[in-house]
């Protein structure tokens, strides 16, 4: 069974940083993809950044220059590294994998979402 563990959410004041963590465990035949998205409260889940298997990177307008998304050395580990922070950041971001099963079956994994507030 595939999960996704995250850690590295928090409080923070306006500006400051915080790095989010996420690691994949369980068997696939390939990981194809993996990112994080958000959901502010009363509004729905939306794309922040994915890194693909070839090390192709996808940001969100809203993200970009603020936010750095990376890969571990075992591939299995994706970063968020988020500089910058401003109060509209403030959600649940949730790390998602991409993946094609032993099956052969395309398939989509969730973390269980990490809270990220930033106020002063």
């Amino acid at each position: 069974q595939v999960r996704l563990v995250e850690s590295g959410g928090g409080l923070v004041q306006p500006g400051k940083s915080l790095r989010l963590s996420c690691e994949l465990s369980g068997s696939v035949f390939t990981l194809n993809a993996m990112g994080w998205y958000r959901q502010a409260p009363a509004s729905g889940r939306e794309l922040v950044a994915t890194i693909n298997s070839g090390g192709g990177i996808n940001y969100a307008d809203s993200v970009k220059g603020r936010f750095t998304i990376s890969r571990g050395n075992t591939l299995n580990t994706v970063y968020l590294q988020m500089n910058s922070l401003k109060p509209e950041d403030t959600a649940v971001y949730f790390c998602n994998a991409r993946y094609y099963s032993l099956t052969r079956v395309v398939s989509d994994a969730w973390g269980q979402g990490t809270q990220v507030t930033v106020s002063s």
